[in-house]
């Protein structure tokens, strides 16, 4: 690990690094030695299945965050140098009761589907990744690395057996929840404590699992659930998009001394880029009065159809052309990633932006900006191996070790194979 500057430090550098990228002007342009592009690039959490079964959105043409609010497709994954990351099998949180989780159930699966369907409709460009081994030989190849993971395991319901159909397909990482309490766990944007943590049936969620080989991601839960998820979990803990309460606070950040308890256990945050959890932004009378209206007219948005939800985020869309949104900036984020380096060190620290799920700040708009974030790393004194790692190293290495222990688990005597 080299270190050369401290992150208070490598703040004044910031201003620098941000006239080296041109913050503000478009995507940065590859160092003289190229290092990004000669990186594996992962992000851990890609919510651009949303987006799959959009009949406006093609993958392999270039969209544009401000005109269609997409962030991820092939000209601009190839201009910021993505080689891919884990792309979101997400379920909106509903009642707890059978019929939501069959509901529920069915749009996992046919997201699921859609993510492999990707696959094979655009098998020349990207391939579907099973192992940390697949991810640098796809890229080798000149493919995009596509992981699956599930952001909120509502749609299991009550039946774990279905996480191992999942894996079948693909899945390789799982979050207990969403932005509400569910089945498995209190979550950190609950309205209220039900568990003090995992569930009884959340820990059995982590068990399963630790036994199948699939990563546990803690991110959206609550602070009481990561304690349990790391405690309970035989393998290390990710955070696949989150951020330090140290520098703001706010529910969905993680206080210092947990996220020193993840990188003494072997865990990893993944840093994101959503724009309310870097810092408060106050959204204007007007877009209030907008968002309210559109509320209104649409209902609860968990208990919205695929259809119905893609007529809400077209008019959100229009609103938020009319009434702008406040945005953070890149500035922020750097901050954000700085003070985990600082605190838990390079080896746990990775990069989870949440594209395509509300991700994004001034300065980084897109995956084509993604050259900012390493330039800004080399101006705050990181080495080539440290930025590697945080770019894709560390991530494979968590992986590793999942598999690791799920071998070691079918080796033992009496363990059916």
């Amino acid at each position: 690990m080299t270190r050369l500057v401290s992150a208070a430090s490598a703040l004044m550098l910031l201003a620098a690094c941000v006239s080296q990228v041109g913050i503000g002007d478009g995507p940065a342009e590859p160092d003289p030695a190229g290092l990004h592009h000669s990186l594996l690039v992962l992000d851990s959490h890609l919510d651009t299945p949303a987006f799959f079964h959009n009949g406006d959105y093609k993958f392999s043409q270039r969209g544009s965050y401000a005109d269609d609010g997409s962030q991820v497709d092939l000209p601009r994954i190839v201009e910021g140098g993505l080689d891919g990351g884990f792309w979101v099998i997400f379920t909106r949180q509903g009642e707890l009761n059978e019929a939501s989780y069959v509901a529920a159930r069915t749009t996992a699966l046919l997201r699921q589907m859609s993510i492999r369907e990707f696959a094979a409709k655009y098998a020349d460009t990207v391939e579907l990744a099973f192992n940390a081994a697949d991810a640098q030989r796809i890229h080798d190849s000149g493919k995009i690395v596509v992981y699956q993971s599930m952001e909120n395991a509502y749609p299991l319901g009550e039946d774990l057996s279905l996480l191992q159909s999942f894996y079948v397909g693909g899945l390789r990482m799982v979050g207990p929840v969403h932005g509400g309490n569910n089945q498995f766990s209190d979550s950190s944007t609950g309205k209220e404590v039900l568990y003090g943590g995992l569930s009884p049936l959340g820990e059995d969620l982590v068990r399963e699992a630790n036994r199948l080989g699939i990563i546990v991601d803690a991110s959206h839960a609550s602070d009481d659930a990561l304690r349990d998820m790391i405690a309970l979990s035989t393998t290390p803990v990710i955070l696949s998009h989150s951020g330090p309460d140290g520098v703001y606070e706010h529910p969905r950040n993680v206080p210092d001394e947990l996220l020193v308890a993840l990188a003494d256990s072997g865990g990893v945050i993944q840093v994101n880029a959503f724009p309310a959890y870097l810092e408060a932004l106050q959204r204007s009378l007007e877009l209030e009065a907008a968002l309210e209206e559109l509320s209104a007219e649409f209902g609860d948005f968990s208990s919205m159809s695929d259809e119905r939800v893609r007529e809400f985020l077209a008019a959100r869309l229009k609103i938020f052309k009319q009434f702008p949104p406040p945005r953070s900036t890149f500035e922020k984020y750097v901050e954000h990633l700085l003070y985990v380096l600082e605190l838990v060190g390079p080896d746990h620290v990775g990069i989870g932006a949440d594209w395509d799920g509300g991700g994004g700040v001034a300065g980084m708009e897109d995956v084509a900006s993604l050259p900012n974030i390493t330039a800004a790393l080399e101006g705050a004194g990181y080495s080539a191996e440290d930025i590697a790692n945080i770019w894709s190293g560390n991530l494979l290495r968590l992986m590793r070790e999942v598999e690791a222990a799920k071998t070691a688990t079918l080796a033992s005597p009496g363990v059916l194979q």
